[in-house]
């Protein structure tokens, strides 16, 4: 195997381990989430958690509508936080895949408006 490969192949790998952890022991708001994604339950929509895009992790994501949806903590705020986000989300839209941001709070207190937008996006 090629360096170059060897290396690549070690990084795809790594992001996939550590996606798995993150499945294992989500927050208040992934479960709340996930517990209304799973199975298909919204329209039918089929959304994957804590999913691979590049060398970046998605919280959830939609392959058929090309559609990630990343829950934002308090620790977004940060600036230099912010900043990650911006330039990790910059790099899962160059995969031609759309970004849909809500906060932990949104899901906690209005879950069933959070869905609703995530449906929007999803039409866009």
């Amino acid at each position: 195997m090629p360096r170059g490969e060897f290396h690549t192949h070690h990084r795809i790998k790594s992001v996939r381990g550590i996606a798995r952890e993150l499945r294992k022991a989500p927050t208040l708001s992934e479960d709340l989430l996930w517990q209304a994604l799973r199975n298909r339950q919204l329209q039918g929509l089929k959304f994957l958690r804590q999913h691979p895009v590049g060398p970046s992790i998605v919280d959830f994501y939609c392959h058929e509508k090309r559609l990630a949806v990343e829950i934002d903590g308090p620790i977004h705020n940060q600036r230099d936080v912010a900043e990650r986000d911006q330039a990790r989300q910059e790099l899962v839209e160059a995969y031609g895949i759309r970004f849909f941001r809500c906060t932990s709070a949104e899901v906690e207190r209005s879950l069933e408006e959070v869905l609703k937008r995530i449906l929007e996006a999803a039409d866009e």
